[in-house]
């Protein structure tokens, strides 16, 4: 386990700090050069490092919009229709982003409330849905109301 740790030393070592020559006549170069080389390669070094090994987290975002459009459906009765509409004007709204924001308008279903601000993503979902069935009667009045006069 040592061998393996002294040999990874090394080959960071020769990656970070490479030897002190120019790459064309093998000739030591200029003190200003060092210091250029020197500023450039540990950057170089954090980069590669930081491509190499960070976490895509893009894909774990999407997983919580589904399993947001899947409580979605369970909570409309899996009613296809009225999904369908709740989803397109989600999708038009927000994104489906519990932490999204228009002006005055807060979360998956941009609602007034500030109460909005502070609940879980599933709380916001029940909240537009409860709203828009007391306000337009069904999820798809409220899509159309939405496409005639741009909110809801």
């Amino acid at each position: 386990m040592r061998w393996f740790l002294q040999m990874r030393m090394r080959l960071l070592d020769s990656m970070c700090y490479p030897k002190k020559r120019s790459i064309l006549n093998g000739k030591a170069e200029s003190p200003t050069a060092r210091l250029g080389r020197r500023r450039v390669w540990p950057v170089l070094c954090v980069m590669v490092f930081t491509l190499l090994f960070s976490k895509d987290y893009s894909v774990a975002a999407d997983n919580f919009k589904q399993s947001y459009k899947q409580y979605a459906w369970i909570y409309l009765d899996y009613d296809i229709d009225e999904f369908d509409c709740l989803d397109k004007l989600y999708t038009a709204e927000s994104q489906w982003n519990p932490k999204a924001r228009n002006g005055s308008h807060y979360g998956i279903p941009q609602g007034r409330s500030k109460w909005l601000i502070t609940a879980s993503p599933y709380a916001q979902i029940r909240w537009g849905v409860k709203y828009n069935y007391n306000r337009h009667g069904s999820m798809c009045a409220a899509y159309e109301h939405w496409i005639l006069k741009g909110w809801h």
